[in-house]
């Protein structure tokens, strides 16, 4: 009989977060059995870094996908994405390599900063090769690009959505610019770091004061009257830093 590797939660979370996590990969254990492979915890609550806004990230790793045995986790799903906003990726093993070559910026943030909840770790040896990060780091600075510039048309006078938008960036941009860092072959940053040497290099002071808005806009939701727009308008630019930096790289 195999023996499951159950792990304990990162110190660092809140202990409302920690009980429903742990109500929630219980119930997950309990619903799909050996079929359950392993349960990761990923993004800022795995790294000290949730604040406010953030969602809590986790991935159960499946031998099969069986609709029986997953409609036991309705409820406890929907609990936990009402009271810790969980998200959920349901993943078979099957499909590891492929999604990590397809959503390479993502699975190099996931191998990165990850914290195993239960079962195995299945990123201890797995690796993202630098052409599909690179094509997926352009990509995915396209479409933040897009995405920035139909919010600033849709919020850009109501400072507290714009306020919100600023702090959804902060996902995609630090992930971009850890994933750029990498490329460089630079030392592991984390996302935070490596945005923060990245607008280092830039030699922008509004681009540092952009950052700064856009910690505070995750960490408590609004910003003061007056500093969303020119906050937004600086992390635009940033994008379009990072997006030529990338697609200047080989």
């Amino acid at each position: 009989m195999s023996t499951v590797k159950e792990h304990r939660m990162p110190p660092s979370l809140p202990e409302e977060i920690e009980r429903h996590l742990a109500l929630f990969v219980a119930a997950a254990h309990h619903a799909f059995g050996a079929d359950l492979a392993a349960a990761v915890l990923f993004g800022s609550a795995a790294d000290g870094q949730l604040r406010a806004t953030s969602d809590v990230n986790l991935l159960l790793l499946l031998k099969r996908f069986a609709p029986p045995a997953a409609d036991a986790l309705r409820g406890p799903l929907r609990m936990a994405h009402a009271a810790i906003d969980l998200q959920v990726m349901f993943l078979l093993e099957s499909e590891l390599a492929e999604a990590a070559d397809a959503f390479a910026v993502k699975f190099a943030d996931i191998i990165a900063r990850h914290q195993v909840l239960h079962g195995a770790d299945p990123f201890a040896s797995l690796h993202t090769s630098r052409d599909a990060v690179l094509r997926r780091l352009r990509q995915v600075l396209l479409n933040q690009q897009l995405r920035m510039r139909e919010r600033y048309l849709l919020l850009s006078l109501n400072e507290e959505q714009l306020a919100g938008a600023i702090a959804d960036a902060a996902g995609p941009l630090r992930s971009a610019a850890a994933s750029l860092a990498q490329l460089d072959g630079l030392a592991p940053l984390s996302g935070k770091q490596a945005l923060e040497a990245f607008v280092d290099g830039l030699g922008d002071p509004a681009l540092h004061a952009a950052l700064q808005a856009m910690s505070t806009a995750r960490e408590t939701a609004r910003l003061a009257p007056g500093q969303a727009l020119p906050a937004f308008t600086g992390l635009m630019a940033i994008t379009e830093r990072l997006r030529e930096h990338a697609e200047q790289m080989r």
